[in-house]
């Protein structure tokens, strides 16, 4: 065995050249150099592997028990191992920044996801210096990095198309390659993709066949394909985290039909169903409990007769969402063993990064956004009704009700972002490694983390945790490693105390025993009355005899509780959890967050061809006036297209050029549209065209009045009735000249929304201070030098 040489705990590891003659002429015969070799990770480094689902609970994979079909996920099982005390953090983005770094979330800044992000150190979204990710480690031991998908950890004001891309995977995250997206979820048919930090453009259209999670894992197979062709003795790090099964459900409707009519039962029934077959699976303990249902979940038969139909085809769709996925990571590991790898790759299919989603409300959505914007009574019962048919299509942007949720974490209590119980935490994980794990089929039953990933994968790897990185010196990874439990069942468990928190739900586990606290509903977003954290009612449970946390037994064991209680104090406290945040709207509001900003003031300029701006990228036009103007230049023919859009086809608004006319459409969640039109065409030659919107007020949401201008000139008046007063779109962006992804308006498309005449310059103002409706060229000059810059 070759003895390996390197001080890999200082990366990068520093060249040390040995002392050697110096000869004056290469072909004199005592010159003599060692020869050059590329730098590997020691002998014997597994390839790995790491596959991330997004929203699925633990009872909803067929591997589980779930009703779900995943025969990827059977086939890996059953020559690996099944974890069924596995655990995340109960939302997307702590859970990657988790795995991806070896430490609890609130440690690496990320105490909830980067939209709500803090100037407070455990929910700033920023990762300390101090602790690397795994991918850089990795890399700088000689591994190829490699991931795919979604990306979720870049704070809000760092992602726009100018960075500074430190916290982006292939900037200062360690992976070489980067193929996917930044944000918490996207469009699966029209998404925002990126390569490295370029955007890019899907290679295919809905039309054509395309699908997000067929693109990355034809890409990861392709990248492991040349990666093995050309270093074959360098091992990979492949990270396949595709933004499904997040919400928008969406996935082509032959694989949604392939459950119609199995879920007619309801979610009640359901969950009896899925205990039953984990049971029999053996996946959970024989004397496993299924706890029961809070009121605060409505029961299957309490709900209205005619939304049933709907109600159930939210569920064929998301279970033909989890298939669909499921069948393309199996494309992925076949590709493994098609390379002939597959017994020295160290696979982890980890089902979920936190609980099945509760956000689409008790009676599902067409358009999520519709919740998070506190608008969700807009999709009455006739109106999903009408759009049922739709839902999985590009022309939806669905998400399934909060009892289908509650089912597919059977047995468990509550849903992603409930911290305090399993139903948000834990997720069935799968690990295969033919060459490190002789059993085959096993279940493993010790307690682990999301954060026993990283220094797992390092011992497996042969590599110590590094204590200097890229000249920072590095704070001790928080998890525990997991190769003792490859080897046995019955080994002791060594991860046996852990905090958890989320948006102030918030628990412990410790040997055994679990104190736990439920302090928000996660589908009330937008108000409700939340109570004092000191008024938050704590259960105890007893791990060791109640798998499910189905008997609490706090009334019995007040001690053991007070222990547990304080035990989260002092995690709390060592991990940056305080101090405890509730709030969840009002975080959206960076000034009210205390989060830094890309863009300052009430005015922002842009350029042609400017695009993919983040809302986080551009001045909020949200429950106030605003105006935009433009110098265009009309040739002889006349123009059309887009001067400035903003979100896309599920929510936004958009200033363009139909039939020669200025429009303004203004668009409130897909579901209603208000659209203004010039009464004349713009003539020929150089012009500025200008919109303002004269804000109703008296609270959100509220409407306003349009007007439209030719170089100072009223052309056209409308009315908005409603407006979106949170957010427009979680993966739509802002375009100038042109518009990606989705069109808000179908007067034109993406291929014909480039405006075909000539834009100079496009002006976003907040307030209408202009009285005359047009803006002097010296002093939108004044105003473009005077931008303000980052703080």
């Amino acid at each position: 065995m070759t003895v390996d040489r390197h001080a890999r705990t200082l990366l990068p590891i520093p060249d040390r050249p040995g002392p050697s003659l110096t000869t004056y002429d290469a072909k004199d015969p005592e010159t003599s150099y060692p020869p050059i070799t590329p730098l590997l990770p020691p002998e014997g480094a597994p390839n790995v592997l790491v596959i991330l689902l997004d929203d699925v609970g633990f009872g909803a994979s067929s591997v589980f028990g779930g009703p779900c079909r995943t025969p990827s996920a059977e086939r890996l099982a059953a020559g690996g191992l099944r974890y069924n005390r596995f655990h995340t953090t109960a939302l997307c983005a702590p859970t990657r920044q988790a795995l991806l770094t070896g430490r609890n979330h609130h440690s690496v800044g990320m105490g909830s996801i980067t939209e709500t992000a803090t100037s407070a150190p455990g929910n700033s979204s920023l990762r300390p210096n101090t602790k690397a990710p795994l991918a850089m480690t990795l890399k700088l031991n000689g591994y190829s990095t490699a991931q795919f998908g979604k990306c979720h950890e870049v704070p809000v004001w760092q992602s726009s198309p100018i960075g500074p891309f430190d916290a982006w995977p292939s900037g200062g995250g360690g992976f070489e390659t980067f193929y996917g997206f930044i944000g918490g979820e996207n469009n699966q048919w029209e998404p925002a993709l990126y390569e490295g930090t370029t955007a890019v453009e899907p290679p295919a259209t809905p039309e054509e066949g395309y699908h997000l999670t067929e693109d990355l894992a034809d890409r990861a197979i392709g990248w492991m394909r040349t990666q093995k062709a050309l270093a074959p003795d360098r091992p990979f790090f492949v990270y396949f985290a595709p933004g499904a099964t997040h919400a928008p459900h969406h996935v082509p409707a032959e694989w949604a039909d392939r459950y119609k009519g199995e879920f007619a039962g309801g979610w009640d029934a359901q969950r009896e169903a899925t205990f039953a077959r984990q049971k029999e699976l053996g996946v959970i303990p024989a004397d496993a409990e299924l706890t029961p249902r809070h009121d605060e979940i409505p029961a299957w038969d309490d709900m209205p007769d005619e939304l049933k139909p709907v109600l159930e085809r939210e569920m064929e769709v998301y279970a033909g969402f989890l298939e669909h996925t499921d069948h393309h990571v199996g494309r992925v590991l076949d590709a493994v063993e098609d390379l002939g790898i597959l017994d020295d790759t160290l696979i982890y299919y980890i089902i979920g990064d936190n609980g099945a989603s509760a956000e689409g409300t008790v009676n599902g959505a067409f358009n999520e956004m519709a919740n998070f914007n506190g608008m969700a009574a807009l999709e009455t019962p006739e109106f999903m009704r009408s759009k049922m048919d739709e839902f999985g299509s590009p022309t939806s942007y669905n998400h399934y009700a909060v009892g289908w949720a509650w089912a597919m974490d059977t047995p468990f209590q509550w849903t992603k972002q409930v911290a305090s119980h399993w139903g948000g935490t834990r997720n069935g994980t799968i690990v295969h490694w033919p060459r490190g794990i002789e059993e085959k089929g096993g279940l493993r039953s010790q307690f682990t983390h999301v954060i026993d990933l990283a220094p797992t994968i390092l011992e497996a790897a042969g590599l110590p945790e590094p204590t200097v990185v890229n000249g920072v010196q590095q704070s001790p990874m928080e998890g525990r490693s997991m190769l003792p439990t490859f080897a046995s069942p019955d080994v002791a468990e060594v991860h046996d105390l852990q905090y958890f928190e989320m948006f102030g739900n918030r628990g412990i586990y410790h040997r055994g025993w679990s104190a736990v606290t439920k302090h928000r509903t996660p589908w009330i977003m937008v108000g409700g009355v939340l109570p004092a954290f000191d008024d938050d009612v704590w259960e105890l449970y007893d791990g060791t005899t109640d798998y499910s946390q189905a008997r609490d037994l706090a009334a019995e064991h007040p001690d053991k509780l007070h222990e547990l209680q304080r035990l989260w104090l002092i995690e709390a406290v060592k991990y940056n959890v305080l101090p405890l945040d509730d709030r969840t709207a009002d975080r959206l509001n960076p000034d009210i967050a205390g989060r830094p900003t890309l863009v300052h003031g009430d005015s922002q300029l842009f350029f042609p061809g400017m695009g993919r701006l983040s809302e986080n990228s551009v001045v909020s036009v949200k429950n106030r006036s605003f105006s935009v103007t433009a110098e265009v230049m009309i040739p002889d023919a006349g123009a059309r297209g887009v001067i400035i859009a903003q979100g896309g086809r599920f929510g936004g608004w958009s200033l363009y050029v139909h039939e020669g006319a200025l429009r303004f459409d203004y668009n409130v969640l897909g579901i209603q549209h208000f659209t203004t039109i010039a009464g004349s065409v713009i003539p020929e030659g150089t012009h500025q065209v200008r919109m303002e919107f004269a804000y109703d007020g008296g609270g959100l949401a509220k409407g306003g009045d349009v007007t439209l201008y030719y170089d100072g000139e009223a052309v056209g008046d409308g009315r908005v009735g409603a407006t979106q007063p949170m957010v427009f779109s979680a993966d739509e962006t802002t375009d100038i000249g042109y518009e990606s992804g989705t069109p808000v308006t179908d007067d034109y498309t993406p291929q014909t929304s480039r405006f075909t005449g000539r834009i100079s310059w496009v002006q976003l103002d907040l307030g209408l201070d202009d009285h005359d409706h047009f803006i002097d060229p010296e002093e939108r000059m004044r105003i473009a030098m005077a931008r303000p810059s980052l703080r």
